[in-house]
C-alpha cells in the first residue's frame, strides 16, 4: 500500500461499516483497520432490540456479519492492524499501522468505545480467570453458578439480565442507584422477585481475591460496611471510555472525557480527518445512531474529496 488511499477507516464497528457502503458504491477506495473484532461491540451484544428492520430482534453477532458482508460486497477492504498514530503532511494524512505507514487522503476515525474497568486490586491480574466484560462471551461457562454483576445503568441490567439464562444466582453490585431505562428495570424487579438476581445498592468493590487462581471472593463495602461476596465470577460493566489514546501528538481536539470533537459534517478540527459512532463527543452510544452518523460521514468525506480534487 505504497500510493496514497482516498480513504482510511479506523475500526470496523457499525458506523465504518455503513461509511464504507456509501463509499465504495461510489468507487472510492476505502480501507478499513480493525486490531479485535469487525463489528466493535455490537457483535458482543447477545440481542439488539431496538435496531429497525428487525421486528423481533436480532443477535448482535449476526447483525454485525450482515454490516460486514454488505460492505465487502461493494468493495470496502477490511484489515486487521492497529492504527498507532496519525499526523498531517499537508493535504496527507500518514497513519502508522502495526510499524508500517500508510497514507490516505481523508481519514475516519470511529474506533468506538471499551469497557471501562473498577480499578480494584485484583481485576486485571485474573482478566480471563473470572473476570468478565462480555457475558455473551462469556456466560456460559457459568451454568449453575453464582457470580456476580458490577453496574447499574443499562448495559449492566440488560447483561445480568441475559445472565440469568447461566447462573443460578446473581448478586448485582451497583454503586449508588440503578439507572437503568424503566423497561430494563421492570425486567430486573421479575428476576429480582423470583430469586434470580439479589440487588445490592451503594456498594463499592475494594478488591477482589481468587482461589486456586480463579476469582471466589469479592471484598467491598455496601453503604460503608464491609462486605464479602463468594461467588464463582464476575462480569463488570462499569461503562464505556472512548478509544482514542492512540490520537496523542495528532492534534486532533477532544473533550474533557476524551471523546472527538466534530462539527456538524463530523469533520474534526483537522481538515481531512472525521468522526463517527461511540468515539465522537455527543454520541448517543446506539447503534442505529452510529450508522446514521457513519452515513453523514461518507457524504461529508466524498465532498471533501471532491473540493481537494478541484484545487
Amino acid at each position: 500500500m505504497d500510493n496514497v488511499l482516498d480513504i482510511v477507516m479506523i475500526g470496523a464497528g457499525p458506523s465504518s461499516l455503513t461509511a464504507a457502503i456509501y463509499t465504495t458504491r461510489e468507487d472510492i477506495e476505502t480501507v478499513l483497520f480493525e486490531k479485535s473484532v469487525v463489528g466493535g461491540l455490537a457483535a458482543t451484544t447477545d440481542r439488539v432490540d431496538n435496531y429497525p428492520g428487525f421486528p423481533d430482534g436480532v443477535d448482535g453477532i449476526e447483525l454485525a456479519d450482515l454490516m460486514q458482508k454488505q460492505a465487502v460486497r461493494f468493495g470496502a477492504k477490511i484489515e486487521f492492524g492497529e492504527v498507532e498514530s496519525i499526523k498531517t503532511d499537508g493535504d496527507i494524512k500518514i497513519l502508522i499501522v502495526d510499524g508500517k505507514e500508510i497514507k490516505a487522503k481523508t481519514v475516519l476515525i470511529a474506533t468506538g468505545s471499551s469497557y471501562a474497568k473498577v480499578g480494584a486490586p485484583g481485576e486485571l491480574e485474573y482478566y480471563g480467570r473470572g473476570v468478565h466484560y462480555c457475558a455473551t462471551c462469556d456466560g456460559a461457562f457459568y451454568h449453575g453458578k453464582n457470580i456476580v454483576v458490577v453496574g447499574g445503568g443499562n448495559s449492566a441490567v440488560q447483561e445480568a439480565l441475559f445472565l440469568t439464562r447461566f447462573a443460578d444466582h446473581i448478586n448485582l453490585l451497583v454503586r449508588s442507584t440503578i439507572k437503568a431505562s424503566d423497561v430494563l428495570q421492570r425486567e430486573l424487579q421479575k428476576s429480582v422477585e423470583a430469586g434470580k438476581i439479589t440487588v445490592h445498592l451503594g456498594t463499592t468493590i475494594d478488591e477482589i481475591l481468587a482461589e486456586n487462581d480463579r476469582v471466589a471472593l469479592v471484598k467491598c463495602k455496601k453503604d460503608g460496611v464491609p462486605t464479602d461476596i463468594k461467588t464463582d465470577g464476575m462480569f463488570i460493566f462499569a461503562g464505556l471510555k472512548p478509544n482514542t489514546k492512540f490520537l496523542a501528538g495528532s492534534g486532533i481536539e477532544l473533550d474533557e472525557t476524551g471523546f472527538i470533537k466534530t462539527d456538524c459534517n463530523l469533520q474534526t478540527n483537522v481538515p481531512g480527518v472525521f468522526a463517527s459512532g461511540d468515539v465522537r463527543s455527543g454520541s448517543t452510544m446506539q447503534i442505529a445512531s452510529a450508522v446514521g452518523e457513519g452515513a453523514t460521514a461518507a457524504l461529508s468525506i466524498r465532498e471533501y474529496l471532491a473540493e481537494i480534487s478541484r484545487d
